[in-house]
């Protein structure tokens, strides 16, 4: 809790689920909390409740306006505004598009607006809630697979570049999760994610664990850990393995 005690800290898509969650977190550490939404209806209770200041608007545009709100200073950034995609390779071009722009470009464009004043006073902290689907893949939804497999790239290649210079980034990679997002991802999520799911709180703690160690992955299921090492190290057994699931998916109506 200290090393978040009187931070200004951002939280985009803090309308419920996972960002609410972790607003609340910060707040009770101590921090000074900005909560967005593109609806500020769905954000001014938890400000209200939390004593944090509502920002609404696109999250790829409101860190000048949330650095405005914390006094000039963005400590900690978490990218948490996502769209979950079903389809195919033959989704809309709209669909892919709209999964890129809310999965990857908003945090390359929040990256853009923080990095100048991080690198300059050495210290900054970006968390991108990407998914296991970035780790590992989900059946069913290509473009959110794929754009949060961006979003995961986009994540270590700050660390890589930055971590130097005093920049620490997260990645947080749960399964599935009880918010919205779970139940809008109809048989798919309810074959795959619904057993394990579990509460958001849980992602808000793992993602406390992982700042105290300095850990880039932020595992609230671990054995998502396992199977990405299957997946690196045993590729085709790990894709047999999720071609089971895809068939057992499609006999069961998908």
């Amino acid at each position: 809790m200290s090393q978040v005690h009187g931070a200004g800290v951002v939280v985009t898509g803090a309308g419920g689920g996972i960002g609410a969650a972790l607003a609340r977190r910060f707040a009770d550490g101590g921090a000074r909390v900005v909560v967005n939404d593109l609806d500020e209806a769905r954000i001014k209770p938890l400000a209200e409740e939390i004593g944090a200041v509502a920002v609404a608007g696109d999250a790829s545009e409101i860190v000048g306006a949330a650095r405005d709100a914390l006094d000039g200073t963005v400590d900690v950034y978490c990218a948490n505004a996502g769209l979950a995609s079903p389809g195919d390779p033959f989704a809309d071009e709209e669909v892919w598009a709209a999964a890129w722009d809310v999965n990857v470009m908003a945090h390359v464009r929040a990256a853009r607006a923080l990095l100048p004043d991080w690198l300059e006073r050495g210290s900054g902290r970006f968390v991108a809630t990407a998914s296991a689907a970035g780790l590992l893949t989900m059946i069913g939804a290509a473009p959110y697979s794929v754009t949060k497999h961006g979003a995961v790239a986009f994540a270590e290649w700050l660390s890589l570049t930055y971590r130097h210079r005093g920049v620490k980034v997260h990645a947080i990679c749960p399964q599935g999760v009880r918010t919205d997002m779970l139940t809008g991802a109809g048989s798919a999520g309810k074959l795959v994610l619904a057993p394990g799911a579990i509460e958001p709180e849980a992602v808000a703690d793992a993602l406390f664990d992982a700042m105290a160690e300095d850990r880039f992955l932020v595992l609230p299921h671990p054995e998502v850990a396992g199977y990405y090492e299957t997946r690196a190290t045993d590729t085709d057994r790990w894709l047999g393995g999720m071609n089971r699931l895809q068939r057992t998916w499609e006999e069961t109506g998908a």
